[in-house]
């Protein structure tokens, strides 16, 4: 765990929830917790998923387990045990959940209702959420569709991912789309991973992600060539800048 200091403004939670696997969810929550290291915040990255835990393997992070399986199941009860260390602990709280979670932790968030009981204690509450392009483009917009039809709050941070194609339906873009149109209000930004060249950023970030490693671990250390380096500082930068632009920082 980072040993930064905390800052001034108060505790922040980022929740990255999505229903479908599969669609770069891990890779935004590791963004973000790289984000605010950058930031000197006091950055507690949590893996909540019970089937993959990605986010636990960058071990520069100090991610730390929530087990969320009894019998087979997701144990709702364990979430008391997260929203406690949100509510008693300082810093900011990055915590990535599966698809598998996506259902029970937002109906628990709901029924509880989590979100305005931790605002209300001065916690700075945002759910981000990924919407991909190609062939799960329906099922990413259906998940941000069911976040945002039940959030009551302005708290939603839409991930553009083109990895897998254009994030475009009929053509339109995503600001274009109806469903953006009909649930705006809520979305306090976007940020686009965008696609580039695939024999050279692609490959470079599936190296990095590959072998689990950060922007500051792949550019400083021996794995990747000088321009391989450069490329991912750009990447890095771009989405460094994205997140200060919606202001996350």
């Amino acid at each position: 765990m980072s040993k930064a200091n905390g800052n001034s403004d108060g505790t922040s939670v980022h929740f990255a929830l999505q229903g479908k696997g599969g669609v770069g969810k891990s890779l935004i929550a590791s963004v973000m917790s790289q984000f605010f290291v950058s930031k000197d915040r006091a950055l507690h990255a949590v893996d909540a998923d019970p089937v993959n835990q990605t986010l636990a393997e960058y071990r520069a992070l100090g991610v730390e387990r929530l087990n969320l399986l009894k019998d087979g199941s997701v144990d709702q009860r364990q979430f008391d045990t997260l929203m406690e260390r949100i509510l008693t602990e300082t810093g900011t709280f990055v915590v990535d959940t599966g698809a598998s979670t996506f259902i029970p932790l937002w109906h628990y968030l709901l029924e509880n209702k989590a979100l305005e009981f931790l605002s209300g204690r001065g916690r700075h509450v945002f759910v981000h959420t990924v919407i991909t392009g190609g062939q799960a483009l329906g099922d990413t917009l259906s998940g941000f569709g069911q976040l945002a039809e039940t959030t009551v709050e302005r708290n939603l941070v839409v991930w553009l991912n083109e990895y897998f194609g254009e994030v475009k339906q009929h053509g339109a873009c995503f600001s274009d789309m109806a469903v953006y149109r009909t649930h705006r209000d809520k979305i306090h930004g976007v940020v686009a991973i965008v696609r580039r060249n695939a024999d050279t950023f692609g490959r470079d970030v599936e190296d990095m992600i590959s072998r689990k490693l950060t922007f500051d671990e792949a550019v400083n250390g021996p794995d990747f060539t000088i321009m391989a380096k450069q490329r991912l500082r750009v990447i890095q930068r771009d989405l460094f800048e994205q997140l200060d632009a919606i202001g996350l920082s």
